[in-house]
């Protein structure tokens, strides 16, 4: 885990207190800017609500058009058949049209949705009432095309006509209600903006002067606090070991020996019955199940805590481990050993293997690489360990605090070496742990 900088940081905090500074009495000036720009804003807004206006005035135009030659249809004085109207009738559907397409783009966007769509929906009914009733009348049915005009046509003019004078008044409200809104606010925030920016600098000031007297002090008790930490988190990694050790014997020993005697006897039991019982073959049946509970318990064992690593070292335990991970992941592991091998056990060992061994699980879970290199250094001073994937990549600064990462760390400093999380060109991760001589050598048994 890396240190905490010894310099002091009060010429930042003094550097960052004239910035801070020039930032509040810069925003003070584009506030003002501001305030002047919203304001030609909220002019053109009302502007744009008046335009919408006018377009639903041209659309009460229209279906006052509508109403008018309904009532000429109705009329018995016109000499002229129904469908003689059925050509005005589509000019004026044409200009209603465009006159709801414009009008759509300069509605407010206070107005509900359902208001457009329900207009929209009356619309269209309407027309299909009007095709309806000029169809009625092109069959020679003029008196029931009149009924329809008379009891279908006029009231859906009348509701859209309704619909749309509620739109203008809506539109109207809008307006001064939003212009008095406006107004209300950029006259409040220009008087206070004046006195947001005093007492912001104020308090700016004397948070700056107090973080700057104070600073050495909470520096040096966030250092000791640190240490504190680091040597609670060695603590715990060496009682997590130690469980892990103890629990792995057990498994081993005692469950081991257990199942190990349940199948010896399962053995014996059976061979004292004759050839072909019904119940041979399920005392042999029982003594499979046993036997691969045995295969798992030894399984748990191991991968609680190698007993390689206590009988023969570091590089034979790595020797098994590797193809058992290609094995259980899938993953093709390639490793290589350079230099004079010497011996490294212990805790040492246990070190280490547990940094490969979460490094590995990083690659098996989360780079969706189906390829990895894992190289064992044995240098003159030092052991070097990496591993390597070219899959999503994760330079280890992404989540740094995650557990594993952490423990990773914690493991290099107990070694007193160093642990890397590197890109390598081809993309992907390194993982780099150096370890001195007198590292391992110190935190051997």
């Amino acid at each position: 885990m890396a240190s905490l900088p010894k310099p002091s940081p009060t010429a930042g905090l003094f550097l960052g207190l004239i910035i801070t500074i020039a930032a509040v009495v810069a925003y003070s000036w584009y506030i003002t800017r501001q305030i002047s720009t919203l304001r030609e804003l909220q002019n053109n807004l009302v502007e744009h609500n008046r335009r919408d206006s006018l377009r639903l005035l041209r659309v009460q135009n229209d279906l006052n058009s509508l109403g008018l030659a309904m009532r000429d249809m109705l009329d018995n004085d016109e000499p002229y058949p129904l469908i003689a109207w059925q050509a005005q009738f589509q000019r004026i559907r044409t200009d209603l049209n465009s006159a709801l397409q414009v009008e759509d783009q300069f509605s407010m966007a206070k107005r509900a949705p359902e208001q457009s769509l329900y207009l929209q929906e009356s619309l269209a009914q309407f027309w299909d009432a009007v095709d309806r009733t000029f169809a009625t009348a092109r069959d020679g049915k003029e008196a029931e095309a009149r009924t329809q005009i008379r009891l279908t046509l006029q009231a859906r003019q009348a509701t859209l006509s309704t619909t749309v004078s509620r739109l203008l008044v809506q539109n109207n409200e809008n307006e001064q209600q939003a212009a008095a809104q406006v107004r209300a606010i950029y006259d409040r925030v220009q008087r206070q903006v004046y006195t947001f920016l005093t007492a912001t600098l104020l308090a700016i000031l004397l948070t700056s002067l107090y973080l700057i007297r104070w600073n050495r002090r909470l520096f040096a008790q966030l250092g000791d606090l640190s240490q504190q930490r680091s040597d609670l988190a060695q603590k715990l990694i060496s009682s997590q070991e130690s469980t892990l050790r103890s629990i792995s014997r057990e498994l081993h020993d005692e469950f081991g020996q257990i199942l190990t005697a349940i199948g010896s006897l399962l053995t014996r039991s059976a061979n004292h019955l004759p050839e072909g019982s019904p119940l041979r073959a399920d005392l042999g049946e029982v003594r499979d199940i046993a036997q691969t509970t045995l295969d798992k318990v030894r399984s748990l064992s191991q991968a609680l805590h190698p007993v390689m690593l206590d009988e023969t070292g570091l590089e034979s335990t790595l020797d098994w481990y590797i193809p058992t991970v290609e094995k259980q992941t899938g993953i093709d592991i390639s490793y290589l050993k350079s230099g004079a091998p010497f011996a490294v056990d212990g805790n040492s060992a246990v070190h280490i293997y547990r940094v490969l061994q979460e490094a590995l699980n990083n690659v098996a879970r989360h780079s969706g690489a189906r390829q990895a290199q894992v190289r064992l250094n044995f240098l003159a001073e030092s052991l070097e360990l990496e591993i390597e994937d070219h899959g999503k990549g994760n330079d280890g600064s992404a989540s740094r605090n995650g557990i594993g990462l952490v423990g990773m760390r914690e493991r290099a400093e107990l070694l007193k070496g160093t642990i890397e999380f590197k890109r390598p060109p081809q993309g992907g991760t390194l993982v780099t742990l150096k370890v001195p001589r007198e590292g391992y050598q110190q935190n051997g048994e």
